[in-house]
């Protein structure tokens, strides 16, 4: 499902079919016959997308325990993973053994909370689960702007601006102000993810003992990209 909103948003596919669609079309990386009839992934696919000027080499592993030699086959030449957990029922069990692989063979990940408009979600519970289930380094990068079918748009604590994301799939971004009712909020989020950014890269911290006024998005983008890199942090995102 995720795999297919990347090519739809990069321009790879114009229209999104669902993995279980009442079309019958199923999901583009989804190719066996198998797959589209149970819903699945079985088989890794690989593809690529360009975002901006970054080529995106993307594979879409199965999710399925059975499967997971499947799982080891791609982490062993990936630079990087998302981790998708839904919001309501946060840390699963398979979760955990992905998990483990991408500990095996040193993966660098980035945690995408998934279903936020869903019935039940909470974005901070299942962050904390990363913490307590997986021992990660989780730090919240963004903060939902309502949950369950309020979900509206997100927060990113790295610009402070808010985006929504209008139009039939959400393909016409919009960014505006925070609003004013959670600009409180954000602010105290913001200090929250920037004392987690600091507490594992030390060109930050440095920065954040001496002057944390003066803390600039570009030196907070690249301590994330360092400290992710490094494997000390778990940057965590969340849509729907």
């Amino acid at each position: 499902t995720l795999s297919e909103r990347i090519l739809f948003y990069t321009g790879k596919i114009h229209e999104i079919h669902e993995v279980r669609g009442k079309d019958g079309v199923g999901a583009i990386m989804d190719s066996m016959d198998l797959e589209r009839e149970k819903g699945i992934t079985i088989q890794s696919a690989a593809t690529y997308a360009m975002w901006g000027d970054y080529n995106i080499n993307l594979i879409d592993t199965p999710g399925h325990v059975d499967f997971t030699i499947e799982v080891e086959r791609a982490l062993r030449v990936l630079d990087g993973a998302i981790l998708v957990l839904c919001s309501v029922s946060g840390v699963q069990s398979q979760s955990i053994t992905v998990d483990r692989q991408m500990k095996r063979y040193k993966v660098p990940r980035i945690a995408f909370i998934n279903k936020m408009d869903r019935a039940g979600a909470n974005y901070d519970r299942v962050a904390q689960q990363l913490k307590e289930k997986l021992g990660h380094h989780a730090v919240k990068l963004q903060y939902p702007i309502g949950a369950e079918d309020k979900f509206g748009g997100l927060i990113d604590l790295l610009s402070m601006k808010a985006y929504y994301f209008d139009g039939e799939n959400g393909e016409n971004i919009r960014e505006e102000a925070i609003p004013a009712d959670m600009k409180d909020e954000a602010e105290l989020r913001r200090s929250e993810m920037i004392d987690g950014i600091a507490n594992v890269d030390d060109t930050l911290g440095e920065i954040y003992l001496t002057d944390p006024d003066s803390i600039t998005e570009k030196q907070l983008r690249e301590a994330v990209r360092r400290a992710t890199i490094a494997l000390k942090m778990t940057p965590v995102m969340c849509g729907s």
